[in-house]
């Protein structure tokens, strides 16, 4: 049993569910956080409040767009905020783990990496490489915006970087599909990996 944990069965403090956008990761976050009864917290919002304090002058990459740039630059671009961002994150995740205040986290700017060395913390990273089932998942979520391919395409190859950082990182990555089962996987991983 891990040190702080009060059974083997419990989840870690924070769990953090990562992932490219279009994967799950909020369909999986939103039940797994009222399945353990703790709140469900949006790494999107603190990026919102961020945006919100800081100017293009302060905190350029934060405020840079790669819209229209070819999918490699992009994905680039998503891990320099991700990257950016690591440091207030990680500052979140160990608030919580030092208060006890359990949590799960989901969001695109997080990263596997986030949990490393603090006892208490976990991640998982949801992943899906089929660019149809992510366009698919833009489609039912976003039907005004049409079909989505680019945008999947960046997904795939941010998702792809995310379980390279995964595996590095020793936490495990869990496939999306088949959906209907996805929040038993990530749940098991996680406890497997504690």
């Amino acid at each position: 049993m891990a040190a702080g944990r009060v059974s083997a069965v419990d989840p870690p403090v924070v769990t953090l569910i990562c992932g490219a956008s279009g994967v799950g990761k909020t369909s999986v976050a939103r039940p797994l956080a009222m399945r353990w009864g703790v709140p469900l917290a949006e790494a999107d919002d603190v990026v919102t409040a961020l945006l919100a304090l800081t100017t293009p002058q302060s905190h350029p990459v934060l405020h840079r767009s790669a819209m229209g740039r070819p999918p490699e630059e992009i994905v680039a671009h998503l891990l320099a905020v991700s990257a950016a961002l690591a440091p207030g994150f990680r500052a979140v995740v160990a608030d919580h783990v030092t208060f006890r205040q359990r949590v799960v986290m989901e969001g695109d700017w997080l990263t596997p990496d986030l949990v490393a060395g603090i006892d208490g913390a976990g991640a998982v990273v949801i992943g899906e490489p089929d660019e149809d089932r992510i366009a698919a998942n833009y489609l039912r979520r976003e039907p005004d915006a049409g079909p989505q391919p680019e945008r999947a395409r960046v997904s795939v190859l941010h998702g792809a970087a995310l379980a390279a950082a995964a595996r590095a990182a020793g936490v495990p990555v869990v496939p999306a599909w088949p959906f209907d089962t996805a929040l038993d996987r990530v749940e098991r991983a996680i406890f497997q990996a504690a």
